[in-house]
């Protein structure tokens, strides 16, 4: 068990606001886990830093303006078209 107090009503808080219902006993594992959980995060902040590595940099080619396929190309290759556009399966 760590150092933090997180108590039952903590618990039931938290399980409150994500609206799940939980026993006594459920309360007290929880309230030991969330312990636990925050003395890791302490843990933690004890790693030291190491040298971040340099920033990317762009390596792509810069955007170019190019012909592109005309409508009825486009639509070639589609399984349904309607009206000149693409036409796909219903949702609701």
């Amino acid at each position: 068990m760590s150092d933090f107090d997180v108590g039952p009503d903590e618990v039931e808080h938290i399980a409150e606001l994500a609206r799940v219902e939980l026993n006594e006993e459920e309360r007290a594992l929880f309230a030991e886990q969330f312990a636990d959980i925050l003395s890791y995060f302490e843990t933690l902040d004890e790693v030291p830093e190491t040298d971040r590595e340099p920033e990317l940099t762009n390596v792509m080619r810069p955007d170019e303006r190019r012909e592109c396929l005309d409508q009825e190309e486009a639509l070639q290759n589609a399984p349904e078209s309607e009206d000149g556009q693409f036409k796909g399966p219903r949702v609701s």
